[in-house]
């Protein structure tokens, strides 16, 4: 609680003026997100707070420009409280600036996978029942059987957020609301995804806000580059931290790593957020380019200990490894020197968090133990019961955390469990593998065996038997792969998460 409370009065929160300000954006708002975007400008008015492809805006013009979308939203597009809004935007200022009204009103944000199916849409807006859509043109051929409202974020004429804000409007009266909801998708493409709906408070997220600020050293820093999708729980996290920060922060409508690297040289970047594939991607297009990072944030997929490796050769002790779900938001950071404590461990667990390591019958684990983490906080979807998080994990005798996987990854051969990211953490060890990715099989004598699916680094000449021969001394006669399949490349989500349900299909 002190470091909470020194944290705070660091960044002025606790200040007589900080409070004043606090008390006043409460008043005008209420408590959503524009809450924080009104008690931001009152102190960075004239900073630089949003930069994309198009725009750059200081925090007085994203303020009065989210603010009159909001009245606009009410006014042209009839939006009322506890309505239900499906955002189906790439990263750009019209998404931001929508995020911001839609709160303001009091209506329910859907944040929606841009690499969602039409007929993954169908059924997600079935069971919801959309009041309004805003989306991007490009992406009007997922939702063109949609026959409620639809608002385009950008159109040079037709009915769009960019227009809205060019045109004129009556000054509605927004009232103070603390309705409305951040609801986001808990899983990728495949599949019917689930809910993941959050209220906006400013007490129940102090936790993760302030370990994100101490351990990252937020307020040393000046910009950062979210290069991950808003839609995404990371992107918008990490958005909604920087925020009332007064920090500038960048965005771009898709991740290219030729441009990130650009941009990162260009604006002179401080904190970048990605996950693993976009910074191995980076590592390889112009790690000159990236000398101005002091803070890479990873996040939404495994951290390979070979791109740690690679990242600290070349630009230092700046990587931080940080682990959350859709439902309980961020748990663990790693800090760089956590990561070189080891390479395969999510950190320490930060302040507020409970968690309990379970075995099958749902008794807990002894130290060092396998089991699956079950998770209670305050920040989560669901804050007063304890939530199994799907993941394999246990904690060593110096309070640092490790994750084996997915449960439902497990395989069982011949009575032993195997977890296949500790045979992907040995082979990605090998000089001449640039990706891994191990899958179970069928297997008539032990039940499960192990397949390696396995991509080479460029011009790198492999074969089974070698693989065979490495990894026989480093790994346990039941954790051996029973096929090695050397290929060109790994299928991957939109996310930069592996897709391991494609491997499973192709198998």
């Amino acid at each position: 609680m002190i470091k909470l409370f020194y944290v705070l009065y660091k960044i002025k929160l606790l200040s007589p003026i900080g409070l004043y300000r606090l008390f006043t954006s409460v008043i005008t708002c209420g408590i959503n997100l524009m809450t924080l975007l009104h008690f931001a400008e009152k102190k960075y008015s004239n900073r630089i707070a949003l930069v994309d492809d198009h725009e750059t805006l200081t925090y007085k013009q994203l303020l009065d420009q989210s603010t009159k979308l909001a009245q606009s939203l009410v006014e042209k597009a009839d939006l009322q409280v506890g309505q239900k809004v499906g955002i189906l935007c790439k990263n750009h200022t019209s998404l931001v600036k929508t995020i911001f009204a839609v709160s303001r009103v009091g209506a329910d944000l859907y944040l929606l996978n841009t690499e969602i199916s039409k007929q993954q849409f169908n059924a997600f807006a079935e069971r919801h029942n959309f009041d309004l859509i805003i989306y991007d043109a490009e992406l009007g051929h997922i939702i063109d059987n949609y026959f409620k409202q639809k608002i385009l974020s950008y159109h040079p004429n037709l009915q769009a957020i960019s227009n809205f804000l060019n045109s004129n409007t009556i000054q509605v009266a927004l009232s103070r609301t603390t309705k409305g909801k951040i609801v986001l998708q808990t899983s990728g493409t495949t599949g019917m995804s689930k809910d993941a709906a959050h209220q906006p408070s400013l007490f129940h997220y102090l936790h993760p806000f302030v370990a994100f600020i101490k351990r990252l050293r937020i307020l040393d820093y000046h910009n950062a580059f979210i290069a991950t999708p808003i839609y995404h729980g990371y992107g918008i996290a990490v958005l909604l931290l920087f925020i009332p920060l007064g920090k500038k922060v960048v965005i771009t409508s898709g991740f290219n790593a030729k441009i990130a690297c650009e941009i990162i040289h260009d604006q002179q970047i401080e904190v970048v957020t990605v996950v693993p594939l976009m910074l191995q991607k980076v590592l390889q297009t112009n790690h000159e380019h990236l000398k101005s990072l002091k803070c890479i944030a990873s996040g939404g997929a495994k951290l390979p200990t070979k791109l740690i490796d690679e990242t600290f050769q070349k630009l230092g002790p700046i990587l931080y490894n940080l682990y959350g779900t859709s439902e309980s938001g961020l748990n663990f950071i790693a800090t760089p020197q956590d990561l070189m404590y080891s390479a395969k461990t999510i950190g320490k667990k930060i302040d507020g968090l409970k968690i309990r390591i379970l075995d099958s019958n749902k008794s807990e684990v002894p130290r060092g133990t396998i089991g699956q983490l079950h998770i209670k906080n305050d920040w989560s979807i669901r804050k007063d019961i304890w939530v199994g998080t799907g993941d394999a994990g246990y904690r060593d005798e110096n309070g640092y955390y490790f994750l084996c996987g997915r449960m439902d990854e497990m395989v069982i051969s011949g009575g032993e469990n195997v977890y296949p990211v500790e045979v992907e953490q040995v082979l990605i060890q090998h000089p001449y593998i640039l990706d891994v990715a191990i899958i179970g099989i069928d297997d008539e004598q032990f039940g499960q065996r192990l397949k390696a699916i396995v991509v080479p680094e460029k011009n790198a000449y492999l074969t089974e038997g070698e693989l065979r021969e490495w990894l026989r001394p480093r790994l346990a006669r039941f954790q051996l792969p029973k096929e090695i399949s050397i290929v060109d490349h790994l299928p991957y989500t939109p996310l930069g998460k592996l897709d391991k349900k494609q491997l499973e299909i192709d198998k």
